[in-house]
């Protein structure tokens, strides 16, 4: 019996939370998180790596599970950051989000800390990553997804296709960036584009290219998700159609594009339909990124992995590469499968709040929104609300660049695009967010796209969530270089709430350890 696409999903999103519940179990997984060799392109150095691979160990979970991630600090290298912290994409409690100087203080060396992740009906394709300096560029970074295998023929772990951006050092890149030559330097060019952890630099070995393997006549969900400090990448894969059908982990209206725009962050599932001739074609993922010429050893179009039909040559396809064309994604386009609409409609928020960021380079490089680059504070913000009572934006330094929101308010984020030309991919922490005016296409309150990290570039974007999840949250560019340069705001939302009632934060003593460990490490070891 055939079923229409999208019937299908919608009778799959009734019955699963039912299933979900009934299944429903704890995970664990460990991570030892440690210094490494690694050579993803051919050119070996030491790396910051999960379990010593990279991407790191999948998790994978269903959606009413609980997750519980024993990290294990185990880093020695002393050209890196010792202290660690891994933070994902979901929205959680606000304790166990991860980013440094927000919601904890970092894990330090020899010691160990364990995320209690209640998914709490959450499906879709996440990933997570340090936040701690320039962490995960060194390689702290890996996917985590939510299966749905009745939906499709096949959807596990070799379905997921990371795309990153790779480094052959960054102990000096961001020191450069942000203080080299009078400030005016650019973002650090990459050494290569890998996908799933595999890619070819100019003059480099020829590795093996990372492959995806399909039968003939069977449909494949896979699951795209740009784990880059800076890198987009345009996804398309040769002679085949893709129809998106979940974006940054919100189920959507079955859209089929024949290539997509996927930014530093942001994940789409994928329904590839294996209806092509016996042989080997082509995944391509070319990179958007300002500048490339400033590293002689990056081709950004020649970003290819290979999508292998059972019964072909274990060989790269026969093909010329070529680019991609056809049917380009318009993510104004996107509309949500549940729950369509902004909150509130089309009626007036109840706060708005305007954003302008911008680049200056008056003896350092730095980023600001509203003029304040964000730095982090030697309490995490939600320490201070928690045991220090900080409910007013008064109570916070100008640098931390915090705004307060009351509980239950339907919020307006009003950002004004930077006219130099980057895209700049912002993510908001514990919050999905409905984009009511994207870079491009009408306003749209009715059925908006709805995910957690949006592109903006020269234009006004307005991006609109309810404020009913309190805690402090982080939004920030996830271009790591412009993170580190201050491109960030926290939105401490319901202090109250957070400290009493039945939104209140649960407090782990393990969590309350993190900080007192941390402020007595020697500086060598921060």
């Amino acid at each position: 019996m055939e079923y229409n696409l999208l019937s299908l999903l919608k009778f799959i999103s009734f019955v699963l939370p039912w299933l979900s519940a009934v299944h429903a179990v704890d995970i664990n997984y460990n991570f030892n998180l440690v210094n490494a060799p690694i050579a993803p392109d051919g050119f070996s150095r030491s790396g910051v790596l999960v379990n010593g691979v990279f991407p790191g160990t999948l998790i994978q979970a269903s959606k009413n599970d609980v997750l519980h991630v024993t990290v294990n600090n185990q880093l020695t290298d002393s050209t890196m950051r010792r202290a660690a912290l891994p933070s994902t994409g979901m929205v959680l409690t606000a304790s166990e989000d991860g980013p440094a100087g927000v919601t904890q203080c970092p894990i330090s060396p020899t010691h160990s800390y364990t995320y209690d992740i209640p998914l709490n009906g959450q499906p879709g394709t996440f990933w997570y990553h340090s936040h701690l300096s320039s962490q995960y560029v060194d390689g702290l970074r890996g996917a985590l997804i939510d299966p749905h295998a009745s939906l499709y023929d096949v959807d596990d772990a070799d379905t997921v296709i990371t795309l990153a951006d790779w480094y052959h050092t960054v102990r000096t890149l961001n020191e450069v960036y942000l203080h080299g030559n009078g400030g005016g330097n650019h973002e650090p060019i990459p050494d290569v584009g890998l996908i799933n952890g595999a890619g070819r630099y100019i003059g480099g070995p020829a590795t093996p290219r990372s492959r995806v393997n399909v039968v003939a006549g069977k449909r494949y969900r896979l699951r795209v998700i740009n784990i880059s400090a800076y890198s987009g990448y345009e996804f398309s894969i040769e002679g085949h159609r893709l129809t998106i059908i979940e974006v940054d982990g919100i189920n959507h209206v079955p859209l089929t594009v024949d290539r997509f725009m996927v930014y530093a962050g942001q994940r789409y599932s994928v329904v590839l339909n294996a209806n092509r001739p016996v042989r080997n074609y082509w995944i391509r993922a070319p990179m958007e990124l300002q500048h490339s010429s400033d590293n002689a050893n990056l081709d950004t179009k020649k970003v290819y992995a290979v999508l292998h039909y059972d019964g072909a040559p274990a060989a790269d396809p026969t093909t010329s590469p070529g680019s991609g064309s056809g049917t380009l994604l318009q993510e104004h386009l996107l509309a949500p499968l549940e729950n369509p609409g902004a909150p509130g409609g089309n009626a007036p928020a109840d706060r708005t709040i305007d954003l302008r960021f911008t680049r200056n380079t008056n003896g350092q490089t730095e980023w600001t929104i509203n003029d304040i680059r964000y730095e982090s504070p030697d309490l995490p913000t939600l320490l201070n609300i928690i045991a220090n009572g900080f409910s007013v934006e008064s109570d916070f330094t100008p640098h931390e660049n915090t705004f307060v929101l009351a509980n239950n308010k339907i919020i307006d984020l009003v950002i004004h695009g930077s006219a130099n030309g980057h895209v700049h991919p912002f993510h908001l922490h514990g919050h999905p967010f409905d984009i009511i005016q994207g870079d491009s296409g009408p306003v749209n309150y009715v059925n908006p796209p709805r995910r957690d990290v949006v592109g903006v570039k020269g234009g006004t974007v307005i991006i609109r969530f309810r404020a009913d999840n309190p805690g402090p949250w982080f939004l920030h560019c996830h271009i790591d270089w412009h993170l580190e340069a201050g491109l960030a705001v926290v939105f401490a939302e319901a202090p109250n709430e957070q400290r009493t009632g039945p939104q209140s934060q649960i407090i782990k003593q393990s969590w309350l350890d993190l900080c007192p460990i941390y402020q007595a490490l020697p500086p060598a070891l921060q």
